[in-house]
Protein backbone atom coordinates (compact mmCIF):
# COMPACT_ATOMS: atom_id res chain seq x y z
CA UNK A 1 0.00 0.00 0.00
CA UNK A 2 1.32 3.47 -0.88
CA UNK A 3 2.50 5.70 1.91
CA UNK A 4 1.04 9.09 2.71
CA UNK A 5 3.47 11.98 2.40
CA UNK A 6 3.97 14.77 4.94
CA UNK A 7 6.15 17.79 4.19
CA UNK A 8 7.24 20.08 7.03
CA UNK A 9 8.54 23.44 5.82
CA UNK A 10 10.16 26.16 7.92
CA UNK A 11 11.59 29.49 6.82
CA UNK A 12 15.26 28.65 6.40
CA UNK A 13 18.73 29.48 7.58
CA UNK A 14 22.16 30.12 6.04
CA UNK A 15 24.29 27.02 5.46
CA UNK A 16 26.92 28.58 7.70
CA UNK A 17 27.48 31.88 9.54
CA UNK A 18 29.98 33.03 6.91
CA UNK A 19 29.28 36.30 5.13
CA UNK A 20 29.02 34.54 1.76
CA UNK A 21 26.43 32.01 2.98
CA UNK A 22 24.44 34.68 4.82
CA UNK A 23 24.51 36.82 1.67
CA UNK A 24 23.18 33.90 -0.40
CA UNK A 25 20.40 33.23 2.12
CA UNK A 26 19.33 36.88 2.40
CA UNK A 27 19.38 37.28 -1.36
CA UNK A 28 16.99 34.35 -1.90
CA UNK A 29 14.79 35.34 1.02
CA UNK A 30 14.44 39.04 0.24
CA UNK A 31 14.05 38.57 -3.52
CA UNK A 32 10.85 36.62 -2.89
CA UNK A 33 8.08 38.89 -4.26
CA UNK A 34 5.82 37.90 -1.37
CA UNK A 35 8.44 39.08 1.16
CA UNK A 36 9.30 42.43 -0.41
CA UNK A 37 6.12 43.03 -2.38
CA UNK A 38 7.14 45.99 -4.51
CA UNK A 39 7.90 46.59 -8.19
CA UNK A 40 10.45 43.94 -9.35
CA UNK A 41 12.92 46.54 -10.55
CA UNK A 42 12.76 48.40 -7.25
CA UNK A 43 13.01 45.13 -5.30
CA UNK A 44 16.12 44.10 -7.20
CA UNK A 45 17.73 47.50 -6.63
CA UNK A 46 16.90 47.50 -2.91
CA UNK A 47 17.90 43.90 -2.22
CA UNK A 48 20.96 43.46 -4.41
CA UNK A 49 22.14 47.05 -4.36
CA UNK A 50 21.53 48.11 -0.76
CA UNK A 51 20.11 45.63 1.76
CA UNK A 52 22.11 42.47 1.10
CA UNK A 53 25.55 44.10 0.63
CA UNK A 54 25.23 46.13 3.82
CA UNK A 55 23.27 43.67 5.94
CA UNK A 56 25.17 40.45 5.19
CA UNK A 57 28.30 41.22 7.28
CA UNK A 58 26.16 42.43 10.21
CA UNK A 59 23.83 39.43 10.07
CA UNK A 60 26.79 37.05 9.78
CA UNK A 61 28.11 38.32 13.12
CA UNK A 62 24.71 37.68 14.71
CA UNK A 63 24.54 34.16 13.31
CA UNK A 64 28.04 33.51 14.62
CA UNK A 65 26.75 34.44 18.07
CA UNK A 66 24.01 31.77 18.04
CA UNK A 67 25.73 29.12 15.89
CA UNK A 68 26.69 25.79 17.44
CA UNK A 69 29.72 24.02 15.98
CA UNK A 70 27.98 20.64 16.18
CA UNK A 71 24.31 21.38 15.51
CA UNK A 72 24.50 24.57 13.43
CA UNK A 73 21.68 27.09 13.65
CA UNK A 74 19.02 26.50 16.34
CA UNK A 75 16.23 26.74 13.76
CA UNK A 76 17.64 23.91 11.66
CA UNK A 77 18.60 21.89 14.74
CA UNK A 78 15.09 21.94 16.19
CA UNK A 79 13.48 21.48 12.78
CA UNK A 80 15.48 18.27 12.31
CA UNK A 81 14.39 17.06 15.75
CA UNK A 82 10.75 17.85 14.98
CA UNK A 83 11.02 16.00 11.68
CA UNK A 84 12.59 12.90 13.21
CA UNK A 85 10.23 12.72 16.17
CA UNK A 86 7.13 13.20 14.01
CA UNK A 87 8.41 10.48 11.69
CA UNK A 88 8.79 8.13 14.64
CA UNK A 89 5.32 9.00 15.95
CA UNK A 90 3.55 8.43 12.63
CA UNK A 91 5.24 5.15 11.77
CA UNK A 92 5.69 3.30 8.50
CA UNK A 93 2.39 4.39 6.96
CA UNK A 94 3.80 7.87 6.40
CA UNK A 95 6.86 9.31 4.70
CA UNK A 96 7.82 12.57 6.43
CA UNK A 97 10.19 15.05 4.79
CA UNK A 98 11.67 18.34 5.98
CA UNK A 99 12.42 21.38 3.84
CA UNK A 100 13.23 25.06 4.16
CA UNK A 101 11.58 27.74 2.07
CA UNK A 102 15.00 29.30 1.52
CA UNK A 103 18.28 27.41 1.18
CA UNK A 104 18.62 23.81 2.28
CA UNK A 105 17.15 21.26 2.50
CA UNK A 106 15.19 22.60 -0.45
CA UNK A 107 11.49 22.17 -1.06
CA UNK A 108 12.18 20.72 -4.51
CA UNK A 109 14.48 17.99 -3.18
CA UNK A 110 11.97 17.04 -0.47
CA UNK A 111 9.09 16.90 -2.97
CA UNK A 112 11.19 14.78 -5.33
CA UNK A 113 11.79 12.27 -2.54
CA UNK A 114 8.05 12.05 -1.96
CA UNK A 115 7.45 11.64 -5.71
CA UNK A 116 10.05 8.88 -5.96
CA UNK A 117 8.37 7.10 -3.03
CA UNK A 118 5.09 7.09 -5.01
CA UNK A 119 3.15 8.55 -2.08
CA UNK A 120 -0.61 8.61 -2.58
CA UNK A 121 -0.99 12.06 -1.05
CA UNK A 122 1.03 14.97 0.31
CA UNK A 123 0.11 17.10 3.30
CA UNK A 124 2.12 20.34 3.48
CA UNK A 125 2.55 21.93 6.90
CA UNK A 126 4.18 25.36 6.74
CA UNK A 127 5.59 25.75 10.24
CA UNK A 128 4.15 29.22 10.84
CA UNK A 129 1.27 29.25 13.35
CA UNK A 130 -0.26 32.44 11.92
CA UNK A 131 -0.92 32.76 8.20
CA UNK A 132 0.89 35.48 6.26
CA UNK A 133 1.39 35.85 2.53
CA UNK A 134 5.13 36.35 3.11
CA UNK A 135 5.52 33.06 4.99
CA UNK A 136 2.78 30.42 4.58
CA UNK A 137 1.60 31.94 1.30
CA UNK A 138 5.10 31.85 -0.13
CA UNK A 139 5.52 28.21 0.90
CA UNK A 140 2.21 27.19 -0.68
CA UNK A 141 3.03 29.02 -3.90
CA UNK A 142 6.47 27.42 -4.14
CA UNK A 143 5.06 23.92 -3.63
CA UNK A 144 2.39 24.48 -6.28
CA UNK A 145 4.93 25.88 -8.76
CA UNK A 146 7.09 22.76 -8.42
CA UNK A 147 4.31 20.18 -8.39
CA UNK A 148 2.59 21.94 -11.28
CA UNK A 149 5.35 20.65 -13.55
CA UNK A 150 4.82 17.01 -12.58
CA UNK A 151 3.06 14.73 -15.06
CA UNK A 152 1.20 12.92 -12.27
CA UNK A 153 0.10 14.92 -9.27
CA UNK A 154 -1.06 13.15 -6.10
CA UNK A 155 -3.68 14.57 -3.75
CA UNK A 156 -2.12 17.64 -2.13
CA UNK A 157 -3.46 19.55 0.85
CA UNK A 158 -2.17 22.46 2.92
CA UNK A 159 -2.69 23.47 6.53
CA UNK A 160 -3.38 27.18 6.25
CA UNK A 161 -2.59 28.05 9.87
CA UNK A 162 -2.78 26.62 13.37
CA UNK A 163 -2.79 29.77 15.46
CA UNK A 164 -5.38 28.35 17.87
CA UNK A 165 -4.14 24.76 18.06
CA UNK A 166 -4.88 23.61 21.60
CA UNK A 167 -1.70 21.57 22.12
CA UNK A 168 0.46 24.37 20.68
CA UNK A 169 -1.16 26.86 23.06
CA UNK A 170 -0.63 24.47 25.97
CA UNK A 171 3.05 24.01 25.06
CA UNK A 172 3.71 27.76 25.04
CA UNK A 173 1.83 28.05 28.33
CA UNK A 174 3.82 25.17 29.85
CA UNK A 175 7.09 26.79 28.77
CA UNK A 176 6.04 30.14 30.24
CA UNK A 177 4.76 28.66 33.49
CA UNK A 178 8.29 27.52 34.36
CA UNK A 179 9.29 31.17 34.75
CA UNK A 180 6.40 32.04 37.10
CA UNK A 181 4.80 34.83 35.04
CA UNK A 182 3.19 36.30 38.13
CA UNK A 183 6.66 37.35 39.36
CA UNK A 184 7.29 39.60 36.31
CA UNK A 185 6.22 43.21 36.00
CA UNK A 186 4.80 42.75 32.51
CA UNK A 187 4.41 40.09 29.81
CA UNK A 188 5.11 40.63 26.10
CA UNK A 189 3.82 38.55 23.23
CA UNK A 190 6.24 39.55 20.50
CA UNK A 191 5.45 38.42 16.96
CA UNK A 192 7.47 38.77 13.78
CA UNK A 193 6.56 42.00 12.02
CA UNK A 194 5.05 42.65 8.58
CA UNK A 195 4.57 45.83 6.56
CA UNK A 196 1.09 47.25 7.09
CA UNK A 197 0.52 47.18 3.33
CA UNK A 198 0.62 43.38 3.40
CA UNK A 199 -2.19 43.28 5.96
CA UNK A 200 -4.23 45.72 3.89
CA UNK A 201 -3.80 43.55 0.78
CA UNK A 202 -5.30 40.61 2.67
CA UNK A 203 -8.45 42.59 3.49
CA UNK A 204 -10.54 41.69 0.45
CA UNK A 205 -13.39 43.92 1.63
CA UNK A 206 -11.17 47.00 1.48
CA UNK A 207 -13.20 48.39 4.37
CA UNK A 208 -11.83 46.72 7.49
CA UNK A 209 -8.04 46.59 7.94
CA UNK A 210 -6.76 49.65 9.84
CA UNK A 211 -10.11 51.38 9.24
CA UNK A 212 -12.01 49.77 12.10
CA UNK A 213 -10.93 50.70 15.62
CA UNK A 214 -9.23 47.68 17.21
CA UNK A 215 -9.67 45.70 13.98
CA UNK A 216 -7.25 42.95 15.09
CA UNK A 217 -8.40 42.64 18.70
CA UNK A 218 -11.08 40.03 17.97
CA UNK A 219 -10.97 37.28 15.36
CA UNK A 220 -14.05 37.28 13.12
CA UNK A 221 -15.22 36.27 9.65
CA UNK A 222 -13.71 39.39 8.07
CA UNK A 223 -10.20 39.16 9.53
CA UNK A 224 -9.95 35.39 10.09
CA UNK A 225 -7.04 35.11 7.61
CA UNK A 226 -5.25 38.23 8.86
CA UNK A 227 -1.79 37.65 10.34
CA UNK A 228 -2.20 40.34 12.99
CA UNK A 229 -5.67 39.16 14.04
CA UNK A 230 -4.48 35.57 14.30
CA UNK A 231 -1.46 36.74 16.32
CA UNK A 232 -3.70 38.60 18.75
CA UNK A 233 -5.85 35.49 19.10
CA UNK A 234 -2.83 33.27 19.81
CA UNK A 235 -1.60 35.65 22.51
CA UNK A 236 -5.05 35.88 24.07
CA UNK A 237 -5.36 32.10 24.25
CA UNK A 238 -1.93 31.72 25.91
CA UNK A 239 -2.77 34.50 28.37
CA UNK A 240 -6.04 32.77 29.25
CA UNK A 241 -4.20 29.50 29.91
CA UNK A 242 -1.88 31.32 32.32
CA UNK A 243 -4.61 33.51 33.86
CA UNK A 244 -2.76 36.68 32.81
CA UNK A 245 -5.17 39.65 32.88
CA UNK A 246 -5.31 41.94 29.85
CA UNK A 247 -3.66 44.85 31.67
CA UNK A 248 -0.54 42.76 32.40
CA UNK A 249 0.41 41.90 28.84
CA UNK A 250 1.11 43.64 25.54
CA UNK A 251 0.99 42.25 21.99
CA UNK A 252 3.75 43.71 19.82
CA UNK A 253 5.78 43.08 16.66
CA UNK A 254 9.53 42.89 16.02
CA UNK A 255 12.11 42.73 13.22
CA UNK A 256 10.90 45.57 11.02
CA UNK A 257 12.89 46.55 7.94
CA UNK A 258 12.90 49.84 6.04
CA UNK A 259 11.02 53.08 6.60
CA UNK A 260 7.48 52.03 5.61
CA UNK A 261 5.04 51.55 8.51
CA UNK A 262 4.88 48.00 9.85
CA UNK A 263 2.38 46.32 12.15
CA UNK A 264 2.37 48.14 15.47
CA UNK A 265 3.17 48.52 18.27
CA UNK A 266 6.86 47.82 17.74
CA UNK A 267 8.49 45.62 20.38
CA UNK A 268 11.53 47.88 20.70
CA UNK A 269 9.32 50.88 21.48
CA UNK A 270 7.15 48.94 23.92
CA UNK A 271 10.09 47.79 26.03
CA UNK A 272 11.45 51.35 26.27
CA UNK A 273 8.00 52.62 27.28
CA UNK A 274 7.68 49.95 29.96
CA UNK A 275 11.14 50.77 31.30
CA UNK A 276 10.19 54.46 31.50
CA UNK A 277 7.11 53.45 33.47
CA UNK A 278 9.33 51.76 36.04
CA UNK A 279 8.92 48.14 34.95
CA UNK A 280 12.02 46.13 35.81
CA UNK A 281 11.39 42.55 34.67
CA UNK A 282 9.78 41.43 31.41
CA UNK A 283 8.78 37.95 30.31
CA UNK A 284 8.65 37.57 26.50
CA UNK A 285 6.80 34.95 24.45
CA UNK A 286 7.45 34.68 20.69
CA UNK A 287 4.48 32.61 19.45
CA UNK A 288 5.14 33.19 15.74
CA UNK A 289 8.07 30.75 15.89
CA UNK A 290 7.83 26.98 16.40
CA UNK A 291 11.62 26.76 16.82
CA UNK A 292 14.07 29.13 18.43
CA UNK A 293 16.04 31.14 15.90
CA UNK A 294 17.93 34.39 15.38
CA UNK A 295 14.81 36.45 16.13
CA UNK A 296 14.33 34.82 19.53
CA UNK A 297 17.75 33.72 20.75
CA UNK A 298 19.50 36.94 19.76
CA UNK A 299 16.99 39.69 19.00
CA UNK A 300 14.97 39.18 22.19
CA UNK A 301 17.50 37.67 24.60
CA UNK A 302 20.38 39.97 23.66
CA UNK A 303 19.28 43.09 21.76
CA UNK A 304 15.99 43.79 23.56
CA UNK A 305 17.56 42.85 26.90
CA UNK A 306 20.31 45.43 26.34
CA UNK A 307 17.82 48.08 25.18
CA UNK A 308 15.65 47.47 28.23
CA UNK A 309 18.60 47.84 30.62
CA UNK A 310 19.75 51.01 28.84
CA UNK A 311 16.27 52.45 29.39
CA UNK A 312 16.28 51.63 33.12
CA UNK A 313 14.97 48.06 33.22
CA UNK A 314 16.74 45.07 34.72
CA UNK A 315 15.94 41.84 32.89
CA UNK A 316 14.24 40.47 29.78
CA UNK A 317 13.50 36.75 29.95
CA UNK A 318 12.72 34.84 26.75
CA UNK A 319 10.29 31.93 26.94
CA UNK A 320 11.70 29.21 24.72
CA UNK A 321 9.77 28.19 21.63
CA UNK A 322 8.04 24.87 20.97
CA UNK A 323 11.29 23.26 19.81
CA UNK A 324 11.19 19.48 20.46
CA UNK A 325 8.53 19.47 23.18
CA UNK A 326 6.66 16.11 23.15
CA UNK A 327 3.34 17.94 23.37
CA UNK A 328 4.19 19.97 20.27
CA UNK A 329 5.16 16.80 18.39
CA UNK A 330 1.78 15.38 19.42
CA UNK A 331 0.15 18.52 18.01
CA UNK A 332 1.87 17.92 14.66
CA UNK A 333 0.81 14.28 14.71
CA UNK A 334 -2.82 15.22 15.31
CA UNK A 335 -2.68 17.76 12.48
CA UNK A 336 -1.59 14.98 10.14
CA UNK A 337 -4.11 12.42 11.35
CA UNK A 338 -6.97 14.93 11.28
CA UNK A 339 -6.19 15.94 7.68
Amino acid sequence: MSKKGVLLINLGTPDSPSVSDVRKYLDEFLMDPRVIDVNPVLRTFLVKGIIVPFRSPKSAKLYQHIWDDKTGSPLLHYSILQHQQLKDELGDEYQVELAMRYQSPSIESALNRLKEALVQSILVIALFPQYASASSGSVHEKVMDIVGNWQTIPDISFINSFHDNELMIETFADNGRKYQPETYDHILFSFHGLPQRQLIKCDHTGQYCLKVNGCCDTLNDTNKLCYSAQSHHTAQLIAQKLNIPADRYTICFQSRLGSDPWVQPYTSEVIKKLANEGKKRLLVFCPAFVADCLETVYEVSVEYHEEFIAAGGEHVQLVESLNDSPKWIRALKEMVLNN
